[in-house]
C-alpha cells in the first residue's frame, strides 16, 4: 500500500519526477497516489521524499 501524509508534503513533485506512473501532483498542489502498481518504483520515490511524506508498505 502506497500512501502519502499531506499534511507533511510540501508539494516539491519529487516523487512524480521520480515515479510519474504512481504518483502526481494534484490541484491543491500535494501529491496524490494514482496506482499503486509499482511499488518498487514508490520506495525509490519515498526515498528522495525531502520531508518523507510517503509510506510504502
Amino acid at each position: 500500500m502506497i500512501t502519502i501524509n499531506e499534511d507533511a508534503c510540501i508539494g516539491c513533485g519529487a516523487c512524480e519526477a521520480t515515479c510519474s506512473k504512481v504518483f502526481k501532483i494534484n490541484e491543491q498542489g500535494k501529491s496524490e497516489v494514482i496506482s499503486q502498481s509499482d511499488s518498487a518504483c514508490a520506495k525509490n520515490a519515498a526515498e528522495n521524499c525531502p520531508t518523507q511524506a510517503i509510506e510504502v508498505k
